[in-house]
């Protein structure tokens, strides 16, 4: 099962964490996108959009990294736990990995990338802007010790890889004592978490964290 991605990225290491979870082994191959390595024609050939995270499976070619996570959970799960079948249960993960994905994760990158990419101040409206939703994650979070109930599901790990490459940039999550106490748990109670996440979110804030300063 081949697995193009970069390190540095949270929505590559959320696939990590979940392959770990059940049990795949990913033939990983770094695209460095800074250098445009995604562009090559046959890079192109596996996916015309030319973006990481990208899994192969087989005859299955497939990117966007929130589908990647359900099918490697639906696929490849020992049970249910990671994605319930319960349509009741399963809407609440598929709700919060919207939410990352539209609004979370959206909102740092809002913040995030014109410093980086085009060398401009930080913006405080959109720090603030990303404050209002980890606000609303507090709030998801609270009353158990999961995304979505007691266990971990794929929200959680889809979550946790945005939320940590943020406490690595330096956004101070002090004020959210639900989302410290769930950062810890999945620190100690997802496989292999330091490689397949930490390492990765630690480069990345080596990388950005000076230049929000």
């Amino acid at each position: 099962m081949d697995f193009y991605y970069m390190d540095i990225s949270a929505p590559c290491r959320s696939i990590m964490l979940v392959a770990k979870a059940v049990g795949v082994t990913l033939n990983k191959k770094v695209l460095d996108v800074l250098k445009k390595e995604q562009m090559s024609q046959e890079f192109i050939a596996i996916n015309p959009q030319h973006c990481i995270p990208t899994l192969v499976d087989g005859d299955l070619k497939l990117w966007e990294s929130r589908a990647i996570c359900c099918y490697l959970a639906t696929r490849y799960g020992k049970d249910d736990t990671l994605y319930p079948n319960d349509p009741k249960i399963r809407v609440l993960i598929d709700r919060l990995l919207y939410f990352d994905m539209g609004t979370l994760y959206k909102r740092f990158g809002e913040y995030v990338y014109p410093v980086i990419f085009n060398d401009v101040k930080p913006d405080s409206e959109k720090l603030q802007s990303l404050h209002e939703a980890l606000g609303w994650l507090e709030g998801f979070i609270n009353g158990h010790d999961f995304a979505v109930g007691n266990n971990l599901t794929i929200a959680d790990y889809v979550l946790i890889a945005s939320v940590d490459t943020f406490i690595e940039t330096g956004i101070d999550i002090s004020k959210y004592p639900n989302i410290k106490n769930w950062v810890q748990r999945c620190k100690t109670q997802m496989k292999d978490y330091e490689s397949e996440n930490g390492k990765g979110a630690k480069e990345f804030g080596a990388w950005v964290k000076p230049k929000l300063s």
